[in-house]
């Protein structure tokens, strides 16, 4: 139909305004529609909704049978009842197509068409369904696959489409012709000019083509050649819409009137016998729809926007009695089609809605339809489990098809044949200047290549293949092609090569051969890695964060203080941050800035990584504040005479990273409005200049901090909005200060570029030197400038490329209130004085601490990576000396660098995010002690989460106060676990598997049970960890938790929070407990505890001889314990007990570890009982512990 004239609320309604593949919850959603809607996770309806079991339908009388919600709150398009199938199409204004079955309107299928551009007509043929949009049409299965995408020249704007026969199609719109498209070939066949441009509505008898346009007109055109034959001259405005029937042709449109278009309430009614008009019909409504629906008579269906309708002849007089309304969810009506059968109609209205009206309470659509294919129920489920570790299992378990055709792997002989890659001809250089020395030549290497290293060539064709001056190993992995990138090897994105033990012959030293803690990239919003390390290293924030603790479940203070502790304990192993990450995703904040990135977009790449690590942050540091003001550490900072800082109402991220600022607002009207505020970062703002002028970066520093802008705003003295200047000043400077670059489009890249080119000019010539025209520079002139005489303040000339920042800069607070910036440097120290003794005159200087980076590679989708200058105290505590030093921190890879490095920006593939300036001795002005905040009244008796839960259930008795556990005691630990995500693995050709990404679990059961005294063995632990996230796999068989144990509604357990259970372990660790266990390795790393090596007394290390198998717990118990565990599903406090008698039984065979050479005799008489036992332990009616055997009595005997 054509949309000219309808309701200007139409207007709303821009395609823009609906997300094309995510439709959300939109803003002009009639709040009643959702009273009976159930909202997926995403916000989207997805369910149909309910309707009434008995719905009365009087037969032969259209009543509403069905009302169901396609997308809400995008309007639909569009509506088209299958031809040939029982089922409801509908185009949205988002571009997505939904398809209901059978009169239940059973949702079939839903799919996306078009990214931008609403649906315009849907026509259903046999094998599939073609979608008409603006400049596209596209053919696609009924289950959304495409069969084709046919795209139109971009300036079309077409609006319907009409099928003349099976095969050939014809596309009309907004233009001066008419395409005939031959659907067999998907190609143009012909192209129709028309005389009246803006064809559309299309119709078809057998006597004509009817085309409407939007001028009001309707032309008759011959059939075969798309001649016109008639014109009617219908509406003096537009036409709305018409249809054929018989001898009949009913229109209705919009009428000119002084005030505009009005819609005419005279439906214009002609005989296509005489080509003339006759009688037009007076309606009652203001029709924008109109259809025959010929059953026993040729009546006429009209349809208001509003939602009225009404039946009558086209040749008789309308009556009132015959309007009944449709009760849209939105305010107007978008699209009306009638089915075949004539015994449905449809309505699609602004909010998504499409309401089904029939005339018999089970309708057909269709006077024959054919059978619909539904998908095939999964048949998985009924075949039998195969485990995949086992390498004697038969592939033939698997169930293949019969088939007598050709495999796809049984290749013909001709394609199957070798050929050998040939070598690239040796260079003409080597050729030249080779010497022979009897058969053998001798020439010099002309470096074109690495070293023993040849490349193929693989394809002839390949012009660029000889460029290639090195080859370059990633980080990635070591299998990669040999390939030239222009990404640095040590910036580009690392990942985790898993094998059969996980990550435990991973070599993380590879990477990191300091003492400082990397981070593991494969958690879910790991991106933030890199923001960690730099507020880690920003030594006030690190103590602070770590004397901070609070009773909240999800506090991102608590979590990032407990993994700080891990940073601090850590000699050079990766840590993780998955307790923080949980955390960070239970922030509705986090989830409603965009900062939740799903799996399938962190690992495509396909998120800005620069501006979500911006926004990301300006978050965590709101967050922190907010979080520290609810709880505040009292003496953190030391200021004159022992007092606060800052106000009551302030913390201490507050006092580091908050600046006070005046905002003024000055009308035309000479009116004057101050409001005082505050922010914790500043933004970049960018100059619009095109000249090439040299910007220092303090100048723009100063211009972003003082921003002032030309905006409309509120005056209080004129009563209006009007146009007002606004200008920023200082009122109080940051210790620590946080600029965004916002460097996310071309237009900021080149300005870094070009001043990077002017400054790195100005510093030649600065000093005496000339830059060439191709900025090549001869050998002689590298040496002069590298010379005393040359005064070049630097290395080498690579030093000064692609600088622009400053590393530290000068800032001062004049008395009007403004702010003078900068740039310094250490020489500036020498004329200006020392930067401490001008504090006293509010004057700072701030040093470059960290930078930021966005490392763009197409390869891996890109990376963030940090430039950190590490302080005094973390040398001193980590390796025992004192300096500072540049690292690079690229998850867990860390190497020291150039301090230039840090500042080099190639916008090319390395571009900057973020920077923090410190003030100089900021140290000093903070309380840097830790105290830690973790008390023994964690390990009390607590209250239960679960409301089910009662004292029968108890299965520990919790610690007195005379048990508190002391340094050197004995703790027997184990820990169960679920699955939260699936692991990602490959096989590789020759059948081996490859770990792509780990299964991520999650802690469910933390068991500690009593290692000495009169209770020795009884459990002080017992905890069941509550989780919000959704359980993929509850490992029942090997963790003993089932489906409800971690639910507060139901469950019958202990329940607690991770958090209070995390405290608990951690007061043992900071106590000095040992703990005793079985694969401890495995559990503090899933509950994200970092415990010193000294304190964990592992079972499956004391009972394993080198380059031998690891054993498991149920045989060792069975072996020297005479203990059957573990036998339908594991218990934690039973392999915590087994695991601490273990231990004892360690002690007796080594006397204490003083006898190595008899428990080494020990361990053989083991493994060879294992494998003779092919390490299963025997049913109770089997074989007997061996305790009791020969064997292992002379074991004992020594």
């Amino acid at each position: 139909m054509n949309f000219e004239g309808l309701d200007p609320g139409l207007a709303e309604y821009a395609p823009a305004m609906h997300s094309a593949l995510d439709p959300v919850l939109d803003a002009h959603l009639n709040p009643s529609l959702l009273q009976n809607v159930e909202l997926d996770p995403e916000g989207v309806a997805l369910e149909a909704l309910p309707v009434q079991e008995s719905v009365h339908i009087m037969e032969g009388v259209y009543s509403e049978l069905h009302s169901v919600v396609a997308e809400v709150g995008v309007p639909v398009s569009v509506s088209h009842f299958d031809l040939h199938e029982e089922m409801l199409w509908v185009g949205s204004h988002g571009g997505h197509a939904t398809s209901f079955f059978g009169p239940a309107l059973e949702r079939y299928s839903s799919f996306q068409v078009n990214g931008s551009d609403d649906i315009r007509q849907i026509q259903s043929l046999e094998n599939g369904i073609l979608f008409l949009t603006k400049n596209n049409l596209k053919y696609m299965a009924r289950g959304g696959l495409i069969i084709f995408d046919y795209l139109l020249d971009e300036s079309e704007d077409m609006h319907s489409l009409l099928l003349t026969d099976s095969s050939t199609l014809l596309v009309g719109g907004l233009q001066n012709h008419i395409l005939e498209i031959d659907l067999n070939t998907v190609q143009e066949t012909q192209k129709y000019a028309v005389e009246t441009p803006g064809v559309t509505i299309m119709r078809q008898t057998n006597r004509f083509f009817f085309c409407g346009h939007t001028s009001g007109k309707v032309s008759l055109r011959d059939l075969r050649t798309f001649k016109v034959e008639h014109e009617f001259d219908a509406f003096s405005g537009s036409l709305s819409d018409f249809d054929v029937h018989g001898n009949l042709l009913a229109a209705c449109g919009f009428s000119s009137r002084l005030t505009g278009l009005a819609c005419d309430r005279f439906l214009k009614v002609y005989d296509l016998r005489m080509m003339r008009a006759i009688t037009p019909l007076q309606v009652h409504v203001d029709p924008a729809f109109l259809r025959f629906i010929p059953t026993y008579t040729s009546r006429l269906a009209i349809i208001s926007q509003s939602g009225q309708c009404q039946f009558c002849e086209p040749t008789g007089l309308a009556n009132p009695a015959d309007i009944f309304h449709v009760n849209p969810v939105g305010p107007l009506l978008m699209t009306f089609d009638v089915s075949a059968s004539k015994q449905a109609l449809a309505f699609g209205d602004s909010e998504g809605c499409v309401h089904l009206w029939t005339d018999s309470p089970e309708p057909s659509f269709n006077p024959f339809s054919r059978e619909t294919e539904f998908a095939l129920p999964c048949l998985v489920d009924s075949l039998p489990p195969l485990d995949w570790s086992q390498d004697l299992l038969p592939l033939s378990l698997i169930p293949v098809p019969l088939t007598t055709d050709t495999l796809l792997s049984d290749w013909p002989a001709a394609n199957s044949a070798p050929a050998p890659r040939r070598a690239p001809p040796v260079d003409a250089e080597i050729l030249r200047t080779m010497k022979k020395v009897g058969f053998i030549g001798y020439a010099p290497n002309p470096r074109t290549r690495l070293r023993n290293q040849i490349p193929y060539r693989l394809k002839e064709s390949d012009s660029e293949f000889d460029n290639f001056s090195q080859v370059t190993e990633s980080p990635i992995g070591r299998e990669e092609e040999p390939h030239l990138h222009m990404v640095s090897k040590k910036y580009r994105k690392v990942t985790i090569k898993y094998s059969k033990l996980g990550l435990e012959d991973f070599d993380f030293k590879h990477y990191n051969k300091t003492l400082f803690a990397g981070l593991e990239p494969h958690i879910p919003n790991a991106y933030c890695n890199c923001m960690i390390q730099v507020l880690y290293f920003l030594e006030p924030v690190r103590c602070l964060i770590q004397n901070h603790l609070c009773q909240k479940e999800f506090c991102l203070a608590c979590e990032l203080g407990f993994l700080f502790h891990m940073l601090d304990l850590s000699r050079g192993d990766p840590c993780q941050g998955s307790n923080f990450l949980r955390a960070f995703r239970t922030i509705p904040e986090a989830s409603a800035l965009g900062l939740i990135l799903a799996d399938s977009d962190e690992a495509s790449g396909k998120g800005n990584l620069a501006r979500l690590i911006q926004r990301w942050n300006r978050f965590i540091l709101t967050q922190l504040h907010q979080d520290m003001q609810e709880l505040e550490v009292p003496q953190a900072y030391r200021g004159a005479g022992g007092s606060s800082f800052c106000s009551s109402g302030d913390s201490v991220i507050g006092q580091l990273f908050s600046c006070e600022m005046e905002n003024c607002s000055l009308c035309r009207c000479g009116s004057e409005t101050v409001r005082a505020s505050s922010t914790l970062l500043f933004t970049l703002s960018y100059p619009e200049d095109k000249t090439g002028k040299n910007w220092d970066f303090a100048q723009v520093l100063k211009r972003s901090i003082c921003l002032e802008q030309n905006t409309q705003a509120w005056c209080d003295n004129c009563e209006k909005y009007q146009p007002t200047i606004q200008t920023r000043n200082i009122r109080h400077l940051p210790d620590i200060l946080v600029i965004n670059c916002e460097v996310n489009s071309l237009k900021e890249a080149d300005f870094w570029r070009m001043q990077a080119e002017v400054a790195f000019k100005m510093a030649i010539k600065k000093h005496g030197g000339e830059i060439s025209k191709n900025k090549e520079f001869a050998l002689a002139d590298w040496k002069e400038l590298g010379s005393p005489e040359g005064m070049l303040m630097c290395s080498s000339i690579e030093e000064l490329k692609n600088v622009w920042l400053p590393f530290s800069i000068r800032m001062k607070m004049t008395k009007n209130k403004g702010l003078d910036v900068c740039n310094w440097t250490d020489g500036d120290e020498i004329q200006w004085g020392p930067a401490r003794a001008e504090e006293e005159h509010g004057v700072f200087v701030y040093d470059l601490m960290a930078t930021v980076v966005h490392i763009l590679d197409s390869r891996t989708g890109g990376s963030l990576v940090a430039h950190i200058k590490v302080g005094e105290t973390y040398h001193q505590r980590k390796e025992g000396v004192t300096h500072q030093q540049w690292y690079l921190f690229n998850d867990f890879l860390i190497e020291p660098i150039d301090k230039h490095e840090a500042v080099q920006f190639d916008m090319n593939w390395k571009v900057p995010a973020i920077l923090y300036y410190v003030k100089r001795n900021l140290n000093s002005k903070y309380n840097l002690n830790i105290k830690n905040p973790i008390e023994a009244s964690v390990l009390l008796a607590e209250a239960s989460l679960a409301r089910k839960q009662r004292k029968t259930h108890t299965t520990f008795i919790p610690l007195m106060l005379n048990e508190m556990p002391q340094v050197g005691d004995l703790v027997g630990l184990d820990a169960e676990f679920v699955t939260l995500n699936e692991e990602e693995a490959e096989l590789r050709s020759d059948g081996t598997k490859s770990t792509i990404k780990p299964s991520q679990m999650s802690v469910a059961r933390i068991t500690c049970v009593r290692g000495q005294g009169p209770n020795e063995g009884i459990p002080f632990i017992d905890d069941y960890i509550s989780t919000q996230e959704q359980v993929v796999d509850y490992l029942t068989q090997y963790s003993g938790i089932k489906p409800g144990d971690l639910d507060a509604k139901i469950s019958s357990k202990h329940l607690t929070t991770l958090k209070s259970t995390y405290l608990k372990l951690r007061f043992l660790i900071d106590i000095g407990v040992k703990f005793v266990g079985h694969g401890l390795q495995k559990d503090f790393r899933v509950i994200n505890l970092m415990v010193p090596k000294d304190q964990v007394l592992d079972t499956v290390y004391l009972f394993h001889m080198p380059r031998k198998r690891m054993i498991s717990l149920r045989f060792l118990a069975w072996y020297f314990l005479d203990l059957k565990i573990q036998g339908e599903t594991h218990d934690s406090i039973e392999d915590a007990r087994t695991a601490l008698q273990l231990y004892r039984k360690y002690l007796e065979l080594s006397k204490n570890g003083t006898e190595p050479e008899s428990f080494h005799k020990v361990l053989k008489g083991l493994y060879e009982k294992g494998r003779k036992m092919d390490w299963k332990v025997p049913e109770p009616e089997g074989q007997t512990s061996p305790k009791n055997a020969a064997v292992f009595s002379s074991v004992l005997a020594l």
